[in-house]
């Protein structure tokens, strides 16, 4: 009943409109919990992540390559977590493109509030899931599992601003798990943020 009144569908792993390359992956969930609308040409997707406590350059160049990216008509994969996340699906929706936000909570318990209308925006014009049953709360220990769905949906991840121990390194371990290309945008040698993107770069992360 709650489903049907929020409006929520339930996809699972044998329905047509299951992300084609989330069925790749290893441990791919068997139900997502579904608010808009998945299409075929989502498998034409880059995720972008990054730190929530953003500078004005990740800000900047995030909006940037959100932007052009949907632009191109790719399908902007996040988080919907405050900073970076946030800012890439607002640059995709702007372009008129395509985003999809992951949640780390159940669908009907949004976090970060705040992002309300960025909800309603992206379920009107995209599509929000969610691994966890209704009514979960944001715990810490979901964000890095739906990492590996933000990566999995994507054929590569830009991580843009990242502190050495920052979520957005999990996420880029998981493509590289799941044989996706990594990238990673160069920082401010003195900024703690820069520090998780210039170690990728370091390591191999295409620039």
């Amino acid at each position: 009943k709650k489903i049907k009144d929020l409006n929520i569908r339930i996809i699972t792993y044998l329905d047509d409109e299951y992300p084609e390359n989330l069925r790749h992956i290893d441990d791919s969930p068997i139900i997502l919990y579904a608010k808009g609308n998945l299409i075929k040409e989502d498998k034409y997707a880059i995720a972008i992540v990054g730190s929530r406590n953003m500078t004005e350059y990740g800000k900047r160049i995030t909006e940037i390559i959100a932007s052009e990216l949907a632009s191109f008509r790719l399908s902007i994969v996040s988080g919907m977590a405050r900073g970076i996340d946030t800012v890439s699906h607002k640059g995709a929706l702007k372009a008129g493109g395509r985003s999809i936000a992951v949640l780390g909570s159940g669908i009907d318990n949004l976090y970060p509030p705040e992002n309300t209308k960025l909800f309603e925006s992206i379920s009107n014009s995209g599509c929000v899931i969610s691994e966890f049953p209704l009514g979960t709360p944001p715990n810490k220990e979901n964000f890095p599992k739906r990492n590996r769905l933000i990566s999995g949906l994507s054929l590569g991840v830009i991580v843009v601003e990242a502190t050495i121990n920052s979520g957005s390194l999990i996420t880029a371990n998981y493509a590289i798990q799941q044989n996706r290309e990594v990238f990673a945008i160069p920082g401010n040698i003195t900024s703690r943020n820069s520090e998780g993107t210039n170690a990728l770069i370091k390591k191999g992360a295409k620039l």
